[in-house]
């Protein structure tokens, strides 16, 4: 059965590759729109699903995978920053703190399909305003949920929960769906 990957992330191919090593990119053309009431977990478990689906509805042969990562704190959902300002802000706001990143994932197949969120927790130790600055200079935050890579940035203090979920994939959460699924 073909693997479908329902995102142009290459954070995501990479880890992907991990755990199915032969699978082509399909972008989904889903379109992402927040409902105010929504917290981040569903948010981003509702675009996962309405990835997958929507690419699998033009493969309904296929395995499909859509994942959604979001950033969340004090009641705020923290996705791609819309510009270096956004980016800033973000980061001030991360700064000394303590949030959850979230990744939803769906898998869709014939046979089925296997979704859910998962959590992890991050602590950024306390940012200059100059290393902030520096960093967006690099143009890193601006295709990131929270403006900043875990891999990439040197901010994060501690975190607790799946490495490769504040990446963009949690590989332990796939690598059950892809095994329930008998792919």
């Amino acid at each position: 059965m073909k693997f479908l990957l329902a995102s142009n992330s290459p954070r995501r191919r990479e880890l992907l590759f991990e755990v199915v090593p032969a699978f082509e990119v399909v972008p989904s053309r889903f379109e992402e729109i927040a409902k105010a009431e929504e917290g981040g977990k569903d948010r981003c478990l509702r675009f996962a699903e309405g990835k997958a689906r929507e690419v699998f509805s033009s493969f309904p042969d296929a395995a499909v995978l859509g994942a959604d990562t979001v950033v969340c704190m004090g009641g705020e959902i923290l996705g791609k920053p819309k510009d270096e300002a956004d980016a800033f802000q973000m980061l001030r706001f991360l700064s000394g703190r303590t949030h959850s990143v979230y990744t939803g994932v769906c898998l869709v197949t014939p046979e089925g399909e296997r979704s859910g969120v998962e959590e992890t927790f991050v602590t950024f130790r306390s940012l200059s305003d100059e290393e902030i600055l520096s960093y967006i200079k690099t143009g890193s935050p601006l295709d990131k949920a929270g403006a900043y890579g875990i891999q990439y940035s040197g901010f994060v203090c501690s975190f607790g929960g799946s490495y490769s979920n504040v990446v963009g994939l949690p590989l332990e959460r796939v690598r059950e769906y892809v095994k329930e699924l008998h792919l």
